[in-house]
């Protein structure tokens, strides 16, 4: 530490938001990924109008069985709150399991899951 950080003080390092998820797995049983991509549009759309953080992709499967959409931000519930009248308006998220973590992947963190139209 310099003489100047002692007399003048270092402005502290803001401490990163946490590093929450919201995981949605789903069955999907189509190769036509048209839906799948409407459906990210209007998540990050969302997402975004919200302030609640990312829609960071998705994985889906070759066979188009089914897929996951992957969205990080500071508070999973917050996120959750935002993207989920969207998923629950398409047919094809209906039985989606839906994991929030609240924390990192390998924190051990508290998860939720949450099914669809359950």
């Amino acid at each position: 530490m310099s003489i100047f950080d002692k007399l003048f003080g270092r402005p502290k390092a803001a401490e990163p938001p946490p590093e929450h998820a919201v995981i949605v797995n789903f069955e999907y049983g189509s190769t036509d990924l048209d839906p799948i991509f409407a459906l990210e549009t209007r998540l990050e759309e969302a997402i975004s109008a919200a302030g609640a953080g990312e829609f960071d992709g998705n994985e889906i499967a070759t066979d188009g069985s089914d897929g996951s959409f992957y969205m990080y931000g500071p508070d999973a519930d917050r996120l959750f709150a935002t993207v989920r009248p969207v998923l629950e308006s398409t047919g094809f998220m209906q039985g989606a399991q839906v994991k929030l973590r609240y924390g990192k992947a390998q924190s051990g963190a508290r998860e939720q899951v949450i099914v669809l139209g359950a």
